[in-house]
């Protein structure tokens, strides 16, 4: 069994733990996690997530787990305003940077009335954990502390755990070669170690 799997284990161990669905971390701060791993293990962990996925849907479980994958959500938004085709045009026209910042905007990314929040929030159940997914296929349109920090202010009735493709020290998210850094994020608890 390979130490990845052994996290994973570990997670879906702590998940089911009456405690850890109370929603309440270390000094009663609100239950956001992040489980983080080395990106070239995303397709094992996507496999691992749909499972667990999966498992708690045909249980008695008296919870339901969530997952948003937030580049899904991001293209369902932009095909949805119609937006997709002329993203793929700009791209072509101005570069990645120019519609990565016009994805951003419309977006509204930096917000807690941003289209992405609002997404997840009309669609919550209650008694439900949050997998927040796809932070790898967004960035750098979309940085997970972000996307923590606008949740933590609109959602904190659930657990919401984060997978991270990287390097979580507790204070800020790596990536694993260490050259690209998010913003910190303090508020969230490693899950597993």
């Amino acid at each position: 069994m390979t130490l990845l799997e052994q996290r994973l284990d570990k997670l879906e161990d702590e998940i089911k733990k009456p405690s850890f669905r109370q929603n309440r971390g270390l000094s009663n701060e609100v239950g956001y996690y992040i489980f983080d791993y080395p990106a070239e293990d995303e397709l094992n962990v996507r496999k691992r997530i749909e499972y667990i996925k999966n498992k708690n849907d045909s249980s008695s479980d008296e919870y339901t787990i969530q997952v948003f994958d937030l580049y899904e959500i991001m293209i369902e938004i932009l095909k949805s305003k119609g937006r997709l085709e002329k993203c793929f045009d700009l791209e072509k026209s101005k570069g990645f940077e120019k519609v990565s910042h016009g994805i951003s905007s419309l977006l509204q990314v930096n917000s807690t009335d941003g289209l992405i929040i609002k997404y997840i929030e009309e669609r919550l159940k209650e008694k439900s954990i949050v997998f927040i997914t796809g932070i790898g296929k967004c960035y750098p349109i979309m940085r997970s502390h972000t996307i923590l920090n606008n949740l933590h202010l609109v959602i904190d009735y659930v657990p919401v755990v984060m997978f991270y493709p990287g390097k979580y020290t507790g204070q800020e998210l790596v990536l694993f070669d260490g050259e690209i850094k998010d913003d910190n994020y303090y508020r969230a608890f490693k899950i597993v170690e």
